[in-house]
């Protein structure tokens, strides 16, 4: 599963900390990887203040598989591989990209889980593209809504660029670059139109993109939440990804603002462990049961 947080600054590390810890205590087992490339920091809050290796040893071929750098995190049930800072690895090359995904699905658990970079690059596409339940971390506040639509609709566009290429024809590629343009465009602003225009093309690819959305289905996560009022941000997505994306969320779950969190990453702690009792607790519990009662095993 990946943990996307398509704006900086809105908890999203903070939660695929504490949601690792808590499927772990479910009982399952839980291999949380560090996919902020080349700007690492998941171990500061887990409390991991060195790390023996890096994904840096795996991208480098000093070790055979992701396996080996598992390190394990002093949680039962939870092993922990450190994200790499060496130069270039926030643009990881197509070739390594795909044999880190390859180990990815090797990994001895129940459930992998990507903390993946903020904003809507290939690489954070890509890993999320490939992981059987997204969850995006997003706040109420407008920036921030903004950026987890445009995220979802780099996703649903990439996607749909793979499907295309195996069709061979040219003018699927060419209509998908015109509806990225929807100022010059503006009749293919809405998926629907899309779809029509597709089936004038090739009537199976538009059945391809059908069924590739009824599959996309992420998890909307607000983060931070204060009031009912702040709890609408939530429909208002749903709304937007519908009308224009054709995509819809499976669900819309939400964690509480909680001061206890500044308090625990001040003091480099999860703050599942230093105040399990707490609001925020209680949510990323529920996140957690919401996951495994949606049977989602890597």
């Amino acid at each position: 599963m990946a943990v996307v947080g398509p704006k900086g600054g809105v908890g999203k590390t903070t939660i695929s900390a504490n949601l690792a810890i808590s499927i772990s205590r479910l009982g399952k087992k839980v291999v949380v990887v560090d996919l902020d490339l080349g700007a690492s920091n998941l171990n500061s809050y887990l409390g991991i203040r060195n790390s023996k290796y890096t994904l840096d040893d795996f991208i480098l071929n000093k070790v055979n598989s992701l396996q080996d750098i598992v390190l394990e995190t002093g949680f039962e049930n939870m092993g922990f591989i450190c994200g790499g800072n060496i130069p270039g690895i926030a643009n990881l090359h197509y070739s390594k990209k795909m044999k880190l995904i390859r180990n990815l699905s090797l990994l001895e658990c129940d459930y992998v889980l990507l903390d993946l970079g903020a904003g809507a690059s290939f690489n954070v596409v890509d890993f999320a593209i490939i992981a059987k339940e997204s969850l995006l971390v997003t706040t109420p506040e407008v920036p921030s809504i903004i950026n987890t639509y445009v995220f979802l609709k780099t996703l649903v566009f990439r996607r749909l660029e793979f499907a295309f290429k195996q069709f061979k024809n040219q003018q699927l590629l060419d209509l998908l670059a015109q509806a990225k343009d929807i100022e010059k465009n503006p009749h293919l602003k809405k998926m629907e139109n899309i779809i029509k225009a597709v089936e004038l093309i090739d009537g199976k690819a538009s059945e391809l993109i059908l069924k590739l959305l009824a599959r996309l289905k992420p998890a909307l996560v607000l983060n931070r939440i204060r009031s009912d009022r702040d709890l609408k941000s939530g429909t208002a997505i749903q709304n937007l990804t519908k009308e224009y994306i054709g995509i819809e969320c499976s669900k819309v779950l939400s964690v509480q603002e909680d001061a206890s969190v500044g308090y625990a990453m001040a003091r480099m702690k999860p703050a599942m462990l230093e105040n399990p009792g707490s609001i925020f607790a209680k949510d990323i519990t529920k996140i957690a049961k919401f996951l495994i009662q949606q049977q989602v095993y890597f």
